[in-house]
């Protein structure tokens, strides 16, 4: 009797630990995955050349400046303090008239004291060909008056999911008095 009772003592024990187990099992938040069961194929490296076109002077501009340094600002020769907010074309060309592929939207502030300095926070978004729909992520420096300036891209939806890499940006115009400018971009990344 003794025996059965210690059994049925090491069974309910059993029975309870498989099932905290199986609970705690069940209420983890991760998981390892292969990267076929997402659909995911080979990694492959893409280039991407286009034109980002930042103008602020016209009656309907593509970026807008949604705050000023303060006026004691004394570094106003790199406008350290502004915000501006872009939603600007991106094309295969530098005329403004080229051909539209999609459009940087995002956000650019001056981050720096002593130079031109700006914290580039931006989606490309693309609206032709086999990306369209797709999205690239940058978030980066962006020293304006060097020649190149490399950025890196962290991410991306559609067909740049899990995408890396980064984006070469090169001044093309450079108006000092509107703040209008047009960028040479020059894209590298990895995606499936």
């Amino acid at each position: 009797m003794a025996n059965s009772k210690n059994l049925a003592s090491i069974f309910t024990i059993i029975i309870i630990l498989l099932f905290s187990f199986t609970a705690a099992k069940a209420s983890t938040f991760h998981r390892n995955l292969s990267p076929m069961s997402l659909g995911l194929k080979k990694e492959k490296l893409s280039h991407l050349h286009f034109f980002f076109h930042d103008i602020l002077s016209s009656p309907n501009p593509s970026a807008v400046r949604v705050v000023e340094p303060h006026a004691s600002n004394t570094s106003s020769s790199t406008l350290f303090g502004f915000i501006a907010m872009a939603d600007d074309a991106l094309t295969v060309g530098p005329e403004p008239g080229s051909k539209l592929i999609g459009k940087a939207q995002g956000i650019y502030g001056s981050a720096a004291q002593e130079e031109i300095g700006l914290l580039m926070i931006m989606n490309f978004v693309f609206t032709e060909g086999k990306y369209n729909g797709s999205t690239l992520s940058l978030l980066g420096r962006n020293a304006v008056l060097s020649t190149v300036r490399e950025m890196p891209i962290v991410g991306g939806s559609g067909a740049f999911r899990f995408a890396r890499g980064y984006a070469q940006a090169k001044t093309h115009t450079l108006d000092f008095k509107t703040g209008d400018a047009v960028v040479e971009y020059n894209v590298y990344v990895f995606h499936y």
